[in-house]
């Protein structure tokens, strides 16, 4: 697996709302209305970057979850980056019955 060149990461954070880039990582701060949704967030996540084999470096305090994703093995962001950005947003979305 190799880098994303710059050109490719700018086309996909154009579609990952509130995902920035900061040097060879992207990252993004998410805010839920409490600690348990925080922890289900991040739960949902967690398996998903278990199944990918592929982890985020993350931080929690009570219902703020902060997010850094690079691949430490290419030392800049890959397409397993933004699989799993797209996964987290798919998991805030609000779900329709």
């Amino acid at each position: 697996m190799s880098s994303l060149s710059d050109q490719q990461i700018d086309m996909q954070l154009d579609e990952l709302k509130g995902w920035r880039r900061d040097g060879n990582s992207i990252v993004k701060r998410y805010e839920f209305g409490d600690f348990i949704e925080a922890m289900s967030f991040m739960n949902q996540a967690a398996f998903y970057a278990e199944a990918i084999e592929h982890h985020p470096e993350w931080h929690n305090i009570y219902n703020v979850v902060d997010v850094r994703l690079t691949t430490h093995d290419t030392g800049g962001i890959t397409s397993l980056d933004i699989r799993l950005a797209k996964r987290m947003e798919y998991i805030v979305q609000p779900k329709r019955l």
